[in-house]
């Protein structure tokens, strides 16, 4: 059993490459091998998202504070409330973060495949995120 105290471990911000806008992380659980389960709270400033990006093994978002978007590549954005549960696919591009208006905290969980989590693609637009 592993125990990680509430505040024992920093949070850290993300490389800035694979993100617009202001972005906090806190670990929540990178499992001993053979698991490969990485989880992270992420907080995500009004109108900051990730880039577009795939998952080799995929993810899983829980939103838990306040108001979000996410979007697979070559659908609609969907507005995301504190609750709402997302699957992505392994291999579906896509980006999520917060509202324009407002800041968005999520769970995020994904396995590690040889040892990557994801695989960062180019910059979410403006012109992308307002549509």
């Amino acid at each position: 059993m592993i125990i990680h105290r509430a505040g024992s471990r920093p949070s850290s911000r993300p490389n800035p490459e694979y993100f617009t806008g202001t972005v906090r992380m806190d670990p929540l659980i990178s499992a001993p091998a053979p698991a490969r389960l990485n989880g992270l709270a992420v907080t995500f400033e009004p109108g900051a998202r990730t880039n577009w990006h795939t998952h080799p093994l995929g993810q899983t978002l829980i939103v838990t504070v306040s108001a979000g978007r996410a979007q697979k590549e070559g659908e609609e954005i969907v507005q995301l409330a504190p609750g709402d549960v997302v699957w992505f696919a392994p291999g579906e591009k896509h980006w999520h973060g917060a509202a324009p208006d407002c800041a968005m905290t999520h769970i995020a969980l994904q396995e590690a495949l040889e040892g990557t989590t994801a695989d960062w693609l180019e910059p979410v637009t403006d012109a992308q995120y307002g549509s």
